[in-house]
């Protein structure tokens, strides 16, 4: 087995000219992308991803819940694949960069071996994994959970976006839904590259972040039940206000992140009042808590905190509560092997690097579970990701994308 040599390096200009023409599809109103999971530019994206990986000479594959596959044959035919990959859906109002860095990064990869003639003994694929961000159907990571058997096919199908559309009838009407088994495929190991989403790589001054574990999450979606009446009309010792439910769980949720610092957040980002009109009080409100933490026992401990005290903030004021787990997977460690792949690579290619923990929720967290995994990461300006405004450099993506070449040809055997 050959190593990869210090100066084998990606075409930076070619990974971020193919950046730049993925961010035309699915536009947002101010600089980033709304390219939705399932929606027609979601189905654009896909299609020019195939048309770019069938390009590099790979073989597309396609499952029943619409995770993308290009492979790169290996020259052993019973070497298991090594996977790179992460996802091409954003936010409404997200970024360029979020998880399509890491899928065009692994396209790179791909293209720079076709330069100079590189084989391995392991095939190497490149994902895209449905679904990562959860926006418009929850959870978020769900196809990546199907694959690793954390969640039914046939539950993912069924859940419904706000305007009650199906995920499985969305997925067939885009026309990426496959024949493939979710989770036939096996992994020799995975490797996903990502931005970091938040400060610490760009306040240290490290152009890599070598991600050792990746946090656990809860998702509490609750639904405050109060009465709808005339906000002019209606006395205020008469009133069941649901917002006012919401108002009490919002500082509960912060009270209660805050007693574990620094190793959790909480926070309440998605809200639907009901009837969410200027002059009716709210009768219902329906909203989700997003609890973090890369210790199992911290998450523990605040969700069983918020379920003793959020029930009877509400009853205080005369309004109802329930609630319903829509997400969770508790915290990932990566594999050991991958990590030392990936730092190995920083350091041989003379980035500055440093261990980091995974502050939000990524597909390799998932498929940790199945084969050995690990990440890498690089900065993001002022940390700020899921936004229009989410920006790295050039010569980040490219680092990234060099360490992230270097830990999979590491994995994957570079054969002479």
């Amino acid at each position: 087995m050959a190593a990869a040599g210090e100066n084998l390096r990606i075409d930076p200009d070619r990974l971020w000219d193919s950046l730049m023409e993925m961010a035309k599809i699915g536009p947002g109103v101010a600089g980033g992308n709304n390219r939705q999971t399932l929606t027609d530019a979601d189905a654009e994206g896909r299609a020019l991803f195939q048309k770019w990986c069938e390009a590099a000479g790979c073989e597309m594959g396609l499952d029943q819940i619409g995770n993308m596959f290009a492979t790169r044959a290996g020259t052993d035919p019973d070497a298991l694949p090594v996977y790179v990959g992460s996802h091409l859906d954003t936010q409404p109002t997200g970024g360029k960069y979020d998880g399509v860095l890491g899928v065009l990064g692994g396209l790179e990869l791909v293209r720079t071996m076709n330069d100079l003639g590189i084989k391995t003994r392991h095939p190497i694929v490149v994902v895209n994994w449905t679904n990562e961000e959860g926006t418009r159907f929850a959870p978020a990571m769900l196809a990546s959970g199907v694959f690793a058997g954390k969640h039914e096919l046939d539950w993912a199908y069924d859940r419904v976006d706000s305007a009650g559309k199906r995920f499985g009838d969305e997925l067939e009407r885009i026309g990426w839904k496959g024949d493939e088994e979710v989770g036939a495929r096996k992994m020799h190991a995975l490797f996903e590259l990502h931005i970091e989403q938040g400060p610490i790589l760009e306040a240290e001054g490290k152009d890599i972040g070598v991600v050792t574990h990746g946090q656990g999450l809860r998702w509490v979606q609750c639904t405050v039940t109060g009465k709808e009446s005339h906000t002019g009309s209606t006395p205020m010792h008469m009133r069941l206000n649901a917002g006012r439910g919401l108002a009490r769980i919002t500082e509960l949720v912060h009270e209660i992140a805050m007693k574990h610092q620094p190793n959790a957040v909480g926070a309440i980002g998605h809200i639907d009042v009901y009837p969410n009109s200027r002059n009716i009080i709210p009768g219902k409100v329906v909203f989700t808590i997003d609890f973090r933490s890369h210790l199992q026992e911290v998450i523990d401990a605040m969700m069983e905190e918020f379920h003793a005290k959020a029930p009877g903030l509400c009853e205080e004021i005369g309004v109802t509560l329930e609630t319903e787990i829509v997400g969770q997977f508790d915290p990932p460690a990566f594999d050991e092997g991958c990590v030392a792949a990936v730092r190995d690579a920083a350091e041989r290619l003379g980035y500055s690097h440093m261990d980091i923990v995974s502050g939000a929720g990524h597909d390799a967290c998932w498929i940790n579970d199945l084969a050995p995994t690990a990440m890498v990461m690089c900065p993001c300006v002022d940390g700020l990701s899921h936004n229009e405004a989410e920006e790295i450099s050039k010569e980040w993506a490219a680092a990234g994308a060099d360490v992230l070449m270097h830990a999979v040809l590491e994995t994957a055997e570079i054969v002479e």
